[in-house]
């Protein structure tokens, strides 16, 4: 976890887990919890960013 992942991800959600796991599901999963809103997705990206074991 870097810290300019974790800005990223409070900023842009999307472009978070897309940095940290690439265009795959998550990423996509992303998106639709940032376009429902824009909490569901931070929160999502911040779990992706700071807790995945990658």
């Amino acid at each position: 976890m870097g810290i300019l992942q974790t800005i990223v991800a409070i900023l842009i959600p999307p472009l978070g887990v897309f940095w940290k796991k690439g265009l795959g599901f998550q990423f996509f999963l992303s998106i639709l919890l940032t376009i429902a809103g824009y909490i569901p997705g931070l929160i999502y990206a911040l779990y992706v960013v700071v807790l995945s074991g990658d």
